[in-house]
């Protein structure tokens, strides 16, 4: 494991604390334009039935952390771009996109007062193609090979590019809805994306250290989004003044998965992000479940955040408790990698 450097913490530091300043004025005064323009958050008729006190609130929250993180990355990594460094700018670009699409099935259920924006086909293809347009991206670029790391056996093994491609878009879009159902309760999804930005940004550092070409720019995307996050927690936190929306949560999903494949470890998301696919699982063995049983359930309710909240849970111990587990997970991440740097 490299040994981290101050010139190689300095910058991603700044970009976390110039994103968390950021964070703070940006909450200040989109938060009151959002009710302006009544972009109130329309709750799920099948939700838990507290949470009907919670319809109106401002959704579309997600452009909070979004523009704090670029600002941090811009002021932090000013010297980087001029020297020819635009990792950041690669990860930053995807998760945007994907921001845009979270935005526009936001916009759709704002206009329509409905809790359904883009229809599931829709939501499928722009994200199947903006996977597909930001792996080849990483593959011209040369951050992606076929190589498959293997975290803790330090080993790679290679596949073949065509099935490994398809294998990372299905990826891809799979870890961005996972993100997505997530954001169930107030400041889950950025609580625990926190830890998993900070695992990337210390690895990322970390990594620097090896690169030929001198400080890598990657580490500023996750510093500055974790700082981004960290301000965004003080709105967004129980009782949340705001919703990141699907603008916040599908910008986040791509940036968890966009940082794992920059870095060439795809695999090393089933651990930091063990939360997102318990999420999922749940969801599906709910579903499929109910089907095969003709309405019997295995949760109280899903995905597994709501079943707690059914035992009886408070929202702020879901939140400590599912970002801990994350936590957790990413140190055992780091240790996983370490062999690698």
């Amino acid at each position: 494991m490299g040994i981290l450097q101050f010139e190689q913490i300095r910058q991603p530091l700044m970009a976390a604390l110039a994103a968390f300043l950021a964070a703070l004025v940006l909450g200040k005064l989109l938060i009151p334009l959002l009710r302006a323009m009544k972009a109130g958050q329309s709750i799920r008729e099948v939700g838990p039935k507290w949470h009907n006190s919670k319809a109106g609130t401002p959704t579309m929250g997600g452009i909070i952390f979004i523009l704090a993180a670029a600002v941090g990355m811009v002021l932090a990594g000013w010297q980087q771009m001029l020297a020819g460094h635009y990792e950041h700018l690669f990860v930053l670009g995807f998760a945007l996109v994907y921001g845009i699409i979270g935005f526009l099935d936001d916009y759709v259920k704002v206009k329509k007062k409905r809790n359904l924006g883009l229809t599931a086909l829709q939501k499928f293809a722009l994200q199947l193609a903006a996977a597909a347009c930001y792996l080849a991206l990483l593959r011209w670029s040369g951050h992606l090979t076929n190589e498959l790391y293997i975290p803790f056996w330090n080993q790679t093994v290679a596949v073949n590019i065509v099935v490994y491609m398809i294998f990372a878009m299905f990826v891809i879009v799979g870890c961005v809805n996972a993100v997505n159902l997530t954001d169930g309760i107030d400041g889950l999804a950025a609580g625990v994306t926190m830890p998993v930005m900070a695992f990337f940004a210390v690895t990322a550092a970390i990594w620097s250290t090896l690169r030929e070409s001198g400080l890598s720019s990657l580490a500023l995307f996750p510093a500055a989004l974790f700082g981004g996050l960290a301000g965004f927690l003080v709105y967004n936190f129980h009782p949340a003044k705001v919703f990141m929306g699907d603008t916040g949560s599908l910008f986040l999903g791509a940036a968890v998965c966009g940082m794992a494949f920059a870095m060439d470890m795809p695999l090393i998301l089933a651990l930091v992000g063990l939360i997102y696919i318990i999420e999922t699982l749940s969801d599906i063995l709910q579903v499929a479940y109910f089907k095969l049983t003709h309405g019997k359930r295995i949760f109280k309710m899903a995905p597994i955040h709501h079943h707690f909240e059914m035992c009886g849970w408070s929202e702020v111990k879901i939140f400590t408790v599912f970002t801990l587990v994350t936590l957790v997970c990413c140190v055992a991440a780091f240790l996983g990698v370490a062999g690698r740097y």
